[in-house]
């Protein structure tokens, strides 16, 4: 052990000699400081293909709020982008050459025909150029931005291999119990 001792007591008196205490506190500072703003990075959240409908969809409606290629559709209740139905996609699927954002912002939708609360995951799909049709922006249930999970104004490409938003989707996560917070 007298040698780690030894070689651990020089390194020290070396580094005692070149770096000062302030340098040393302010690198630990900067160390805590960055350590704690790592949850806060966009992050890929989820491994392999993007997310699915995880609830069956209820059955369709006619008239607008049954359209999935307009802003009035039941689940676009807090959607911000370019419909992907519009753009060669679907509610559930990006179109060809684009890939699913791991990341995504959510919303409580109610389905008209069965009155019920839905929670909706807006993934958008990235990697080519604006769609440029369908354009819907309602903001029901939005959130300021510092809670993003909520708000639908952020480039959620950020977790996807390209930056390029292109359009979104809008899938079903499950019936909102009665009780629970609306998102």
């Amino acid at each position: 052990m007298s040698a780690l001792d030894g070689w651990i007591e020089r390194y020290a008196r070396q580094m005692a000699r070149r770096v000062g205490r302030r340098s040393v506190l302010g690198r630990l500072g900067t160390l805590i400081v960055g350590g704690a703003m790592l949850p806060l990075l966009p992050i890929a959240r989820g491994f392999g293909p993007g997310p699915r409908d995880a609830v069956a969809a209820p059955e369709e409606i006619d008239g607008h709020e049954g359209d999935p290629t307009r802003c009035e559709y039941w689940r676009h209740c807090a959607i911000d982008g370019f419909l992907c139905s519009c753009c060669g996609g679907s509610q559930t699927a990006c179109p060809p050459g684009t890939e699913m954002s791991p990341i995504t912002w959510i919303g409580t939708c109610r389905n008209p025909l069965d009155g019920k609360q839905y929670g909706i995951w807006y993934n958008d799909c990235c990697g080519r150029a604006f769609c440029g049709r369908c354009f819907c922006n309602r903001n029901e249930g939005e959130r300021p931005v510092y809670h993003p999970y909520r708000n639908n104004d952020i480039n959620w490409c950020a977790g996807a291999k390209s930056q390029r938003y292109h359009c979104s989707t809008a899938l079903i996560i499950g019936l909102v119990e009665e009780g629970q917070p609306e998102q």
